[in-house]
Formats: C-alpha cells, sequence, structure tokens
C-alpha cells in the first residue's frame, strides 16, 4: 500500500470524517481535533476490501477542450464562457471527440487481476494512427518479477450465473450457501498463498513463483488517459451487466470526474 496513506485523518479517503479509515485502520480521533479544520482527501477512494483509485494529477480542463477545437480558427480563450460550453455539449453531440483527448487523467489504482483485465482492454492497440477510444494512454504495472505478491480479493457476496446471459451474473447465492462458499474460498487460498510462499522460501524465482497465484492477486498501476478515453470507459462498465467488481471502480471514476470537471461530466452523462 502507498505508505502516504499513514497520515491520519488528513489523508483519510471516505467523504465521511465518522467513517474516516485508512491503512492503519479506523482513525479514532482524540479531544484535541478540530474537524472543522480537517482537510479530507477526496483524490482518494477505496474500492472493494483492499483496492483503491488515486487521481495523481490532471492535465488541462474544460477550456483545453475548447481551445483544442478552436485552433482550427486561429483562435484562444483564456476564460471558458456559456458559448464554450455550448461548442463542448456541440463536439460531444456529434462525436468529435478528437479535443477531448487533450485533456489528461493520471491515476493511481489497485486492483484485482479480475479486474484490471478488464480495465486493460481499453489498453490494447494503442497506436499513433488510432483514432478509437483506445488511443491516448500510457500504463506501468508493478511487477511480480520484482515485488512478491501480498494483497488478495475475498468477496463477502457470491453470485449466481445468469441464465440469460453467458458471462452475466444475476442475483446472489441463499445466505447459507453463501457462508459455505465463504469458507471453501478461504481454504483455498490458505492453502494457495502457502505453497506460493513455500516455493518462494525454498529459493524459487519470483517470476515462476506467481505461476501457481489466481485472479484474485491484487495489482497496481499507474494509468494515464484521456478525457475521452475515462469517459468512454465509465460509460461501457458502470453499466448492469458489466461485472460487478468493476462497476464498482468505474463508479469511483465517475465520482472523481463529477468532482474535478462537473460540467463536462454533465455534458457527458446527464444532457
Amino acid at each position: 500500500m502507498d505508505e502516504s496513506r499513514d497520515m491520519c485523518p488528513s489523508n483519510c479517503v471516505n467523504s465521511q470524517l465518522s467513517q474516516a479509515t485508512c491503512s492503519a485502520g479506523p482513525y479514532k480521533g482524540s479531544d484535541t481535533d478540530n474537524y472543522e479544520n480537517v482537510i479530507v482527501d477526496f483524490s482518494h477512494r477505496d474500492v472493494l476490501d483492499k483496492g483503491f483509485i488515486k487521481l495523481l494529477d490532471t492535465f488541462g480542463d474544460e477550456l483545453t477542450i475548447v481551445n483544442a477545437a478552436r485552433v482550427s480558427f486561429g483562435i484562444q480563450k483564456k476564460d471558458l464562457s456559456k458559448g464554450d460550453i455550448g461548442l463542448i455539449r456541440y463536439l460531444h453531440r456529434h462525436k468529435h471527440f478528437s479535443p477531448f483527448r487533450h485533456l489528461m487523467f493520471r491515476f493511481h489504482i489497485k486492483a484485482p487481476e479480475v479486474v484490471m483485465r478488464q480495465l486493460y482492454k481499453h489498453v490494447v492497440g494503442i497506436e499513433a494512427t488510432s483514432d478509437g477510444a483506445a488511443k491516448d494512454h500510457a500504463w506501468n504495472e508493478i511487477s511480480g518479477r520484482y515485488k512478491p505478491v501480498i494483497d488478495y480479493y475475498y468477496p463477502e457476496v457470491w453470485r449466481k450465473q445468469s441464465a440469460d446471459s453467458k458471462q452475466a451474473s444475476d442475483g446472489v447465492i441463499d445466505e447459507e450457501t453463501n457462508q459455505e462458499i465463504c469458507e471453501l474460498f478461504k481454504n483455498h487460498m490458505d492453502h494457495t498463498v502457502e505453497l506460493y510462499e513455500g516455493l518462494l522460501a525454498k529459493g524459487v524465482a519470483r517470476e515462476q513463483a506467481r505461476l501457481v497465484l489466481p485472479m484474485n492477486q491484487y495489482t497496481e498501476v499507474i494509468w494515464t488517459c484521456s478525457a475521452q478515453a475515462l469517459l468512454n470507459f465509465i460509460w461501457l462498465r458502470d453499466e448492469g451487466t458489466a461485472q460487478v467488481e468493476i462497476q464498482e471502480y468505474a463508479k469511483v471514476f465517475r465520482e472523481l470526474v463529477e468532482n474535478k470537471f462537473p460540467t463536462l461530466y454533465k455534458i457527458w452523462f446527464e444532457e
């Protein structure tokens, strides 16, 4: 985990101060705390049991989109006007997406492999000549060859396979069976982690020992992407037929965009 998260409460990630938590555990508070002066980092959100999304940086804003579009006429604006907002609306409505690629986001993401592989689908196929939504990305991932895997995702609720969709779930397993599955899964993971750590202890290379690890292992990436790519991801993955776990990440991305660029968010998702 990011060591910076050990600072509490100023770096806590929940919007409710009474529920503020960090990697060191729930913040208990003290008699000297002045909650009116506490600064909550709204760019950092916990996801699932051990994951997170942290907005590290942005390049540009809504005006960046406008100026990219208006360069055709040799015009550059310094302030965003109602007419400029109308232009962004026009660009979106008529699918003129290239100006949206000039506004960039950079994230630090921790997610299970089963989520990260789906997220990576929005990066595959990058090339300078591409006009697709997967254009304009940078992706760097933590390596299991350098750093042993230590965190795993443990679902608390197990879902039923959909009868109508080959890839989707539909509803949840009954409570008694769910508890049984949780115990089976925990036992399986205990044996798996023991095998992995045993191989490392015997001197097996990390790059080989990781072959026994399942898709619930957590991984971390730095993802830099254009506004178009990010908004396209949210549109596709914050949707009822997407896997529930990746929906959770898409919802957090949605919240971060809405908080940072409310005008762009309203145009893309509410109009």
